[in-house]
């Protein structure tokens, strides 16, 4: 498996990371796997690591929808009653370099082996797109929303697991809003439920004037500190999205994605006929990412009793990219969290198969969940959550800020 062109130091000891959960019980993930194995960094320099793939049974599809062609790739067909994995990117990549290094991590496809798995590009950010003709008018950010129900019905999906970055985290929280019977749960990376104010669009103006397009788009993938710190990484990406996607149809969902709306939810209670998620809702974020006062803005406005929030470690703005093992292992607890994948296997340990119902690295926190093993084969499971700590039981709170 091949992955970022630059050189992130292989893990190739046992690497535990520390979690605190609401400052009680200390957690640890276990050791991340390298993300390459039999590979030289010579091969780690090849640009084109980002958009190989171990799979060769995903499948192309181009959408009709009522705002124009939706390229999607999937993998897998629906399996009686689970919901299809469903992602979208952010701006300046497609779901290749947004999402190929955490969906090849082996422990991730562990978990997709159970689910169809759909990946959806963004109008014209798809590798090989065509640019978009003189006039063409991209779609507003609650109409790529819309455009998401042409693609359930098209799979024949009864309803999805979104995954978003950024922008995409912007599309399905607004998919989630206007059709809430269709998404099951959904993780939020980056996301920032706010649009610009006019010094915000201003200041995008004039960065617009003194900077390239690509090296605009990398100052809202990553903090000012991994720009200057982690130049190989950001090489790596300013090479892709300079030369893998369109750099006209960029430029469209840019500025569409710089003139979208407040997302206007709020908290339940709060005001009169709030509108909120209706689902579970994981949030992460890197604790040295652009888009942290967003997230955490975002958790605010969410009902805490369905929200967790993840606040990642030695993570910048793409925690996909740069720890994909600690993602994977909080993406299996939200799973669960649903009453989905009633066994998973553990690889540190030699009985192979953990039931949920056995989190004891959770089970012990004040603000962790256990969940019923729901069948995944069963009907639409719902979330039964508990809350557990030494001072007594039936407290209940799903939201679960961690710093790992």
């Amino acid at each position: 498996m091949k992955v970022l062109g630059h050189k992130i130091e292989l893990l190739t000891g046992l690497l535990l990371h520390d979690v605190t959960m609401a400052g009680l019980q200390e957690l640890r993930f276990p050791e991340e796997k390298p993300l390459l194995r039999g590979q030289d960094a010579a091969e780690l320099e090849n640009s084109d690591s980002f958009l190989l793939a171990v799979d060769t049974d995903w499948k192309e599809h181009d959408i009709e929808t009522p705002y124009g062609l939706l390229h999607v790739v999937i993998r897998g067909s629906p399996k009686g009653n689970r919901p299809a994995i469903l992602t979208y990117h952010d701006v300046g990549l497609n779901h290749k370099l947004c999402f190929n290094t955490f969906f090849n991590f082996e422990d991730m496809q562990e978990i997709t082996k159970h689910f169809v798995v759909c990946h959806v590009d963004a109008p014209g950010q798809q590798v090989g797109a065509s640019q978009f003709p003189q006039g063409y008018q991209f779609p507003s950010m609650e109409q790529l929303a819309a455009m998401l129900p042409s693609v359930v019905q098209h799979f024949g999906f009864k309803y999805v697991i979104g995954i978003g970055v950024g922008a995409g985290a912007y599309v399905l929280a607004k998919f989630a809003l206007i059709f809430p019977d269709l998404v099951e749960g959904l993780v939020l990376m980056n996301i920032d439920p706010n649009g610009k104010g006019w010094i915000d669009w201003a200041a995008t103006k004039l960065s617009g004037l003194t900077s390239t397009l690509p090296d605009t788009v990398l100052s809202h993938l990553f903090s000012q500190e991994e720009l200057v710190s982690n130049t190989e990484l950001v090489q790596s990406y300013r090479q892709q999205i300079s030369n893998v996607v369109n750099q006209a149809n960029l430029q469209l969902f840019w500025n569409m994605y710089n003139s979208r709306r407040d997302l206007d939810i709020n908290r339940p209670g709060t005001v009169p006929n709030a509108k909120t998620l209706r689902c579970p809702v994981m949030l992460v974020v890197g604790d040295n990412a652009p888009a942290e006062d967003g997230v955490v803005e975002c958790n605010s406005k969410l009902d805490p009793t369905t929200t967790t929030f993840l606040k990642m470690a030695d993570s910048g703005g793409l925690p996909q990219v740069t720890q994909p093992g600690k993602l994977t292992e909080a993406f299996k607890y939200f799973l669960q969290g649903m009453g989905y994948i009633a066994y998973l296997k553990d690889r540190r340990l030699s009985g192979g198969a953990v039931p949920s119902a056995s989190m004891t690295r959770l089970a012990r926190s004040r603000t962790a969940s256990l969940t019923s093993a729901s069948s995944v084969d069963g009907g639409r499971p719902q979330a039964c959550t508990h809350s557990e700590s030494s001072e007594g039981l039936g407290q209940v709170n799903h939201t679960m800020e961690v710093s790992c």
